[in-house]
C-alpha cells in the first residue's frame, strides 16, 4: 500500500540552557557557566523508495532532539544530532503554517524544513567590567515548529492509463519484473504500480472512469500521479462496446483535472485483440482513424506486438 498524502507536525529541537556558576578556586574565582547547545535541525531528504511515506502512517508527529545544557568549568552543551525525514522523489511539501510550498525533485536532495532552537548563553558570556560576578544566564529558543503535508506526485517517464480492467497492470507485468495483481474484474488495481524497463519508469495508474476528476471510483487521488508522467499510454479494451467513447471519456477526465494533461506526447494501444474478431479489430482501429488517431492493436499473448510498444520504448527510452 503506498501512502501518498499524509499530514505530519514538525517539531525542531529547543536549544539548551546556559548555567550559571562559579569556580571555587580562590584563585582563579569568576563566572564558568557553560552556553547550551543548539537543538536539533530537521531535514527532508529525497529518495527512490515510493513506499517511505509509510512511516507516517501511525507517526504523525517528528520531534527532533533538544540541546545539551551548558556544563561546568566553561563547557557548552553539545549540540543535537539533526533528524532526516526520507521522502519519495516527486514529494511536494506543504507548510501548513506559513504557506511556503516545495518538491523533492531527485535523490539525495536535502532541504531544512525546521530550525532547532539557539542554546541559551552561559554566565561566563555575560561578564564585563562593571559586572565580574553575572548570575544572569540565558534560557533556550525553541525550535520551528510548523504542519506540514505530504503529497506524493510520482515522477514517471510513461504512465498507463485507462478505464478499469483494460489491461494496465498485465503489461506492465510483460515489460517489466513487476508482479502486479491481475484478476478479471474492475479496480483490481488500487495504488499506482511502477515497474523499470531498462532505464525508463512505467507506472501504472489505477483505472479511471467518467466522473473521476470530481472524484467517482479512485477519483483525482490518482489524476495527480499522471501529472509528473512524460508520456501516456492510453490502453482501451477490445472488449469495449464503444471502445472511441472509453477513450474520449477518458481524455475528458484528464482534460477536466489539468488540460496540461492533453499536452502530453500521447500512444493509444487496443488491448486484448485476442479477445475479439479479427474483423472488429480492423473496424475499431478505421474508426479511430476517422478521428485522426492511430491506434495499435496489442496482445499481451502476442510476441509480435509486444516488440512494438517494445520498439516505442526504446525510441522514448533514446530521446530520455
Amino acid at each position: 500500500m503506498i501512502i501518498d498524502d499524509v499530514i505530519i507536525k514538525v517539531t525542531a529541537g529547543k536549544g539548551g540552557d546556559g548555567l550559571a556558576v562559579f569556580n571555587k578556586i580562590k584563585q582563579a574565582l569568576g563566572p564558568t557557566g557553560g552556553s547550551g547547545g543548539r537543538g536539533g535541525n530537521v531535514y527532508v531528504e529525497g529518495v527512490a523508495d515510493l513506499t517511505a511515506l509509510k512511516q507516517f502512517r501511525f507517526k504523525k508527529d517528528i520531534i527532533a532532539r533538544n540541546g545539551e545544557n551548558g556544563k561546568i568549568k566553561l563547557n557548552d552543551g553539545k549540540n543535537a544530532d539533526d533528524t532526516i525525514i526520507y521522502v519519495p522523489v516527486g514529494t511536494v511539501l506543504k507548510n501548513l503554517s506559513n504557506g511556503i510550498n516545495f518538491e523533492i525533485t531527485k535523490m539525495g536532495q536535502r532541504e531544512l524544513i525546521a530550525k532547532g532552537g539557539r542554546g541559551g548563553k552561559g554566565n561566563f558570556l555575560f561578564r564585563s567590567a562593571v559586572n565580574t560576578s553575572p548570575k544572569e544566564f540565558g534560557k533556550g529558543k525553541d525550535g520551528e515548529c510548523f504542519e506540514f503535508q505530504l503529497e506524493l506526485k510520482m515522477i514517471a517517464d510513461v504512465g498507463f492509463v485507462g478505464f478499469p480492467n483494460v489491461g494496465k497492470s498485465s503489461l506492465l507485468n510483460e515489460l517489466t519484473a513487476t508482479k502486479s495483481k491481475v484478476a478479471n474484474y474492475p479496480f483490481t488495481t488500487l495504488n499506482p504500480n511502477l515497474g523499470a524497463y531498462y532505464d525508463l519508469i512505467l507506472a501504472d495508474i489505477p483505472g479511471l472512469i467518467e466522473g473521476a476528476s470530481v472524484g467517482r471510483g479512485l477519483g483525482i487521488k490518482f489524476l495527480k500521479h499522471i501529472e509528473r508522467t512524460k508520456v501516456l499510454f492510453h490502453l482501451v479494451s477490445a472488449e469495449s462496446e464503444d471502445p472511441i467513447k472509453d477513450y474520449q471519456t477518458v481524455r475528458a477526465e484528464l482534460g477536466a483535472h489539468n488540460e496540461l494533461l492533453l499536452q502530453k506526447p500521447e500512444y493509444v494501444f487496443l488491448s486484448k485483440s485476442d479477445m475479439v474478431p479479427k474483423e472488429k479489430v480492423l473496424q475499431v482501429v478505421k474508426d479511430f482513424k476517422k478521428q485522426d488517431k492511430d491506434i495499435i492493436p496489442i496482445s499481451i499473448i502476442d510476441l509480435a506486438s509486444l516488440e512494438k510498444i517494445k520498439l516505442i520504448l526504446n525510441k522514448i527510452a533514446k530521446e530520455k
